[in-house]
């Protein structure tokens, strides 16, 4: 009769013991995510002009952000946006390498930095970096 209510008792536990099949890795960017990214470059992509045209200020100085720092600003901003608009026409579809990350580059090697996951935040210090997960995607 021990070994019966035992053996009950480990079945029990055993069948709750799901392990990480319940939570696989890619749960974190699904199709959710992916539209509030899209919704988000969408409506703040413009964020990138500012930000773009004070880091280039603060690394190369005033002339380069009047001049270089304007065009590779407007240029971040409507990458941002039309990636966002990318995004929101196919977020209920794996689209990108079979995932749903972003299509947007983190390292781009002919300019000085890649693209966060989502638009900058202006006026204000983040305390959230939005940076990928320790899965490498």
């Amino acid at each position: 009769m021990k070994k019966l209510l035992l053996t009950i008792i480990a079945a029990a536990f055993a069948s709750t013991a799901f392990a990480d099949i319940q939570d696989p890795p890619m749960n974190d960017r699904g199709p959710t995510r992916k539209l509030g990214r899209a919704l988000g470059n969408i409506l703040y992509g413009f964020a990138e002009f500012p930000q773009t045209v004070a880091n280039i200020n603060t690394l190369e100085g005033n002339s380069s952000a009047a001049s270089y720092g304007i065009v590779k600003g407007l240029g971040r901003s409507f990458t941002r946006i039309g990636s966002g608009v990318y995004e929101f026409v196919t977020f209920p579809f794996p689209t990108h390498k079979g995932s749903f990350r972003s299509p947007l580059r983190k390292k781009i090697p002919w300019i000085n930095g890649g693209y966060e996951d989502m638009p900058p935040e202006l006026g204000f210090q983040t305390r959230r970096l939005y940076l990928e997960n320790n899965y490498g995607y």
